[in-house]
C-alpha cells in the first residue's frame, strides 16, 4: 500500500497480524435513537432517486456492503478493535448502517477491554440519508466518550482523505492521531472549501504543525509505531492505584552549589544535561511523543510530552526543555496528564524553564489560562506524579508542572519565586546586586530542601 488512497482491507493488512471481522449488526441498536431506516426502501430513508443502485454499484466495486469494516486484530502483539473505512464505498461516508457498525464495534471494545483503532478515510456524512446520516456523528461521539470513560485508549490512523464529521469525531477525537504522508486532512473536503483556500492547510503535515495530529508516519513504519502506541497506552491500570514513577538519577554535577548565584549559573550552563538527555537515559529510546494542544498550537522548543517504557512499565512524561514555555506547551502537558490519569499511567515531569513566555503573542494565546489549566490538572490528577527539577525553576511557569509533595531537584538546579535579576529590578537595586538577591531568595537545592519544598536527587 502507498501513502495515497487504499481500500479498507489494504489498510487493515498494513497494520494487522490477523483480522477477524464482526458480523453485520442488526439495524438500529437499542437506545441509540436510530430507527433502522437505513434498510427500508430501495433508495433509503429519504427515497433519494438512484441511491439503492449507487449502493449496489459500490458493493460490487469494493466487495463491501458498507463504508466501514470492523473487527478484532492483533497489532504487533496487542489485540485491538479495528474500524477501517472503505472510501470506495460512497466516499467512505457515514450513514445509519455505518453508525450501527461503529456502535457495535465500540460496544465490543468496552465489553472485552480492548483499545480502538479507527483507520479513517471518509468524505463525511452521507447526503442521500440527510439528517439521519448527520446525527450518526452524535451516536459515534457518544460511543467514543463511553469508551474514553471506560479507560480504553483510542489511536486513530488518518488516511487519505480524512474530512468532515469522520475527522471531527473518530480522527480528531482520538487520544493519539497518526497521519499517513500526503493524506488530505481537514473538516472541509476539497469540493466545499472557500475559493482560493490554501490546499497546504489541509494536509497531514499542516495538521501536525497545528497541533491537531501527533505525527506523520510512513506506511512502512505504521504497524511498528501503532503497535508500540497500543502497548504503551494499554500498560496502565485504570481505577487501580499505581506506583509512582521512579525519580531519575541526576546526570550533571553532583556537588551542591556554594551560593545562590552559583546555583543560577550552573542551571543556565550551556553544557548541562537537558530534557532530551534525561528522557533518553530514563527510557532507553523506548518512547513516543504526543504533539500539540488540539487547539491549534504546538511548543516543540519548550515542552516534550509522550509515553515511554521504564523498568518494564509505561510512564508518561511532560518535560520542559530549558526554554520559556509557551501556552501551547502548557496545554499539551495538560492533555498528556489527563490522558495518563484516565488510563492509570504514572507521570514524570521534568522542570527546566526560566519561566512562562511573556511576550505579546503568548498573552494573545492565553498564557494565564493555559497555566491555570495545568495547575488544576496537576492538582486533581488521581494518578501519581513525580517531578524532577533539572535546571531552572522559574516562578509559576515552572511550578505549574511540579507535583505537590513529590518534587526532587538535581544539584545543578534552582527553584525561585522570581528570577534574581527580576527581583533586583523590582527592588530598585543595582543590577550588580543580583547575586546578593539570589542569596536572599534561598534558591539553592539545599535551601529548598531545608524549606521542605523539594528533595535532592544525585547521580547513582
Amino acid at each position: 500500500m502507498t501513502a495515497g488512497r487504499s481500500s479498507a482491507r489494504e489498510a487493515v493488512a498494513l497494520v494487522a497480524d490477523d483480522f477477524v471481522p464482526f458480523p453485520d449488526p442488526p439495524p438500529g441498536g437499542p437506545g441509540t435513537g436510530s430507527c433502522g431506516h437505513g434498510a427500508s426502501g430501495a433508495d433509503g430513508p429519504l427515497g433519494w432517486p438512484g441511491y439503492g443502485a449507487a449502493r449496489e454499484r459500490a458493493a460490487r466495486r469494493t466487495g463491501e456492503s458498507e463504508s466501514v469494516v470492523c473487527g478484532t486484530a492483533s497489532v504487533r502483539g496487542t489485540r485491538a478493535v479495528l474500524i477501517a473505512f472503505e472510501f470506495g464505498f460512497l466516499g467512505g461516508s457515514l450513514g445509519e448502517r455505518t453508525g450501527d457498525r461503529l456502535e457495535a464495534a465500540y460496544t465490543y471494545a468496552r465489553e472485552h477491554r480492548l483499545p480502538v483503532v479507527p483507520l479513517v478515510a471518509t468524505g463525511g456524512s452521507r447526503m442521500q440519508e440527510g439528517m439521519l446520516a448527520l446525527t450518526q456523528l452524535q451516536r459515534v461521539a457518544r460511543q467514543s466518550a463511553l469508551t474514553r470513560e471506560a479507560g480504553l485508549p483510542q489511536v486513530a490512523v488518518l488516511r487519505d482523505p480524512t474530512t468532515g464529521g469522520g475527522w471531527a469525531t473518530l480522527g480528531a477525537g482520538a487520544d493519539v492521531a497518526l497521519a499517513l504522508p500526503d493524506a488530505q486532512i481537514g473538516f472541509a473536503g476539497s469540493r466545499v472549501r472557500p475559493p482560493g483556500a490554501d490546499p497546504a492547510a489541509y494536509t497531514a503535515a499542516a495538521q501536525v504543525a497545528a497541533g491537531a495530529a501527533d505525527a506523520v508516519v510512513p506506511p512502512a513504519e505504521l504497524a511498528d509505531v501503532l503497535g508500540l502506541w497500543l502497548r504503551l497506552l494499554t500498560g496502565g491500570t485504570p481505577d487501580v492505584p499505581c506506583a509512582p514513577a521512579p525519580v531519575p538519577a541526576a546526570l550533571g554535577r553532583t556537588e551542591l552549589p556554594r551560593t545562590g548565584w552559583e546555583a543560577v549559573r550552573r542551571a543556565r550552563a550551556a553544557g548541562r544535561p537537558r530534557a532530551g538527555a534525561y528522557l533518553d537515559a530514563y527510557f532507553g529510546g523506548r518512547r513516543l511523543a504526543v504533539s500539540g494542544d488540539r487547539c491549534g498550537g504546538v511548543d516543540p522548543e519548550g515542552m516534550l510530552c509522550g509515553f515511554g517504557v521504564h523498568e518494564g512499565r509505561t510512564v508518561a512524561y511532560a518535560a520542559q526543555t530549558g526554554a520559556a514555555t509557551r501556552p501551547a506547551g502548557y496545554r499539551t502537558a495538560s492533555r498528556l496528564i489527563r490522558l495518563a490519569d484516565r488510563l492509570g499511567i504514572p507521570v514524570l515531569t521534568l522542570v527546566d524553564t526560566p519561566g512562562a513566555a511573556n511576550d505579546a503573542e503568548a498573552e494573545r494565546q492565553g498564557a494565564g489560562a493555559a497555566i491555570a489549566e495545568l495547575f488544576g490538572v496537576v492538582a486533581t490528577a488521581r494518578t501519581p506524579l513525580t517531578t524532577l527539577v533539572i535546571g531552572e525553576g522559574g516562578s509559576g511557569g515552572a511550578l505549574a508542572l511540579a507535583a505537590p509533595g513529590r518534587t526532587w531537584a538535581t544539584p545543578d538546579s534552582y527553584f525561585s519565586v522570581i528570577a534574581p535579576e527580576s527581583a533586583t529590578a523590582i527592588l530598585k537595586r543595582p543590577a550588580a546586586e543580583a547575586g546578593a538577591t539570589a542569596e536572599q531568595l534561598r534558591i539553592r537545592p539545599q535551601d529548598l530542601a531545608e524549606l521542605g519544598v523539594i528533595r535532592i536527587t544525585r547521580a547513582p
